[in-house]
């Protein structure tokens, strides 16, 4: 894994007129922690063709909850951990601090997300996906909060089974009333969205943390192929992105999902998709997103009422 900074500044000479200068921060490679072992010997060497299949920035960390100024970044890897690391670009350091083999089998997707009380109090979450279709949801704050030290992520709060296979994209929303919103698409082509609930009780940081499933809907057939890019705009606003090269917008509603209008975009084999709003000098709202696979393509709409 390689960590670099951007520098982006405004360049009106250049023809892009944005000049971008990269940095090397920091580096890591799995066997490191194998090689510092006492006997190591015994041990099994880390699998060396294990892939990151997926990455997530943890928001929110702040000097105010950690001694020095970490930053953290969730793993999905093919070996069937989800791994976190933390990075101290002071000290050029990128470390592992925690890591699970809880789904068994290759980690496709990781999202992370803050979760903040009305009392200022924050829960870090994560939800990881496999290619067994599961969504597995895990409170990380405790691995935050230490000194990255390596350590094992814990037990799950919770475990849906959202997919009868892997899950190929996924997307975390809160909504205004302080909920998540969690959709996700698959390799069997359906799309499945859950509304999710925190709870949080006092006491340690992880001490009675519950995700409570308010509800779900899904749609089996939502495209002919893998869905590999699913976006939440609204609470009841999904976007879907597929290898069968159709942009779809559904209504999310009390009786699932329905399609209201479909594109065909012209990137082969879609790898992912992103999107965000822009707000119009008449007040009107308007999506972009971008589509990326072999080629780039960039469509926009404006929001449905």
């Amino acid at each position: 894994m390689e960590c670099y900074r951007l520098l982006c500044a405004g360049d009106p000479d250049s023809e892009s007129t944005v000049a971008c200068q990269v940095v090397h921060v920091a580096s890591h490679r799995l066997d490191e922690h194998w090689e510092r072992k006492k006997n190591r010997h015994k041990l099994v060497k880390m699998d060396p063709e294990t892939r990151y299949m997926s990455l997530s920035v943890v928001p929110g960390t702040s000097t105010k909850q950690l001694p020095t100024p970490w930053k953290f970044v969730a793993a999905a890897c093919s070996d069937g951990s989800v791994r976190v690391f933390g990075l101290l670009e002071a000290a050029r350091k990128l470390v592992l601090v925690a890591e699970s083999f809880h789904h068994q089998r290759c980690v496709l997707k990781v999202e992370a997300f803050l979760h903040t009380q009305a009392g200022g109090e924050r829960r870090h979450l994560l939800c990881s996906a496999a290619t067994d279709g599961s969504l597995v949801f895990w409170d990380i704050t405790i691995t935050l909060l230490t000194e990255p030290v390596f350590a094992a992520l814990g037990t799950p709060l919770l475990t849906i089974m959202a997919h009868s296979c892997g899950v190929n994209s996924l997307h975390i929303r809160e909504t205004p009333e302080g909920r998540y919103l969690v959709a996700s698409g698959s390799d069997d082509g359906s799309i499945h969205a859950c509304l999710l609930e925190v709870a949080l009780g006092g006491g340690e940081a992880t001490a009675g943390t519950c995700l409570h499933l308010l509800e779900r809907v899904a749609r089996p057939c939502a495209h002919a192929a893998h869905v590999t890019g699913i976006r939440v705009l609204r609470p009841d606003l999904l976007l879907s992105a597929s290898v069968d090269q159709r942009l779809t917008l559904w209504r999310r509603g009390p009786d699932g999902l329905d399609a209201l209008s479909t594109t065909f975009f012209h990137v082969p084999d879609l790898a992912e998709l992103d999107c965000w709003e822009v707000a119009e000098a008449g007040g009107e709202l308007r999506y972009y997103c971008v589509l990326c696979g072999q080629g780039l393509e960039m469509l926009h709409s404006t929001a449905p009422p």
